[in-house]
């Protein structure tokens, strides 16, 4: 079954952690295990908050890449640039439709 990881952060340097987010993705680009999709949603309410959701081909393979130690790094490089500490909701994927 998919996973999805929605990580929820406050930061004014956006554009930082858009560089280490692609610095992940270099890495783990061709890898097996690491994340499939990423999406990166702006609060309109909250300007400074932002939401990612990362996918997984399944929560196992998501707890590989969390055991992995540079993920932990780039986890503590992320938080860093927060103004608050992120939140982290683990969801199991039931059902995805694309909409056109």
């Amino acid at each position: 079954m998919k996973f999805v990881q929605i990580i929820d952060f406050e930061t004014e340097r956006i554009d930082e952690m858009r560089e280490l987010a692609q610095e992940a993705e270099k890495r783990s680009a061709g890898r097996d295990g690491g994340p499939t999709h990423r999406m990166l949603l702006q609060d309109r309410n909250t300007p400074n908050r932002y939401l990612v959701a990362i996918e997984f081909e399944s929560y196992e393979e998501a707890m590989r890449n969390s055991n992995d130690p540079e993920t932990t790094r780039m986890a503590e490089r992320m938080a860093a640039l927060c103004t608050r500490a992120p939140q982290f909701t683990d969801c199991d994927v039931h059902e995805m439709t694309e909409i056109k």
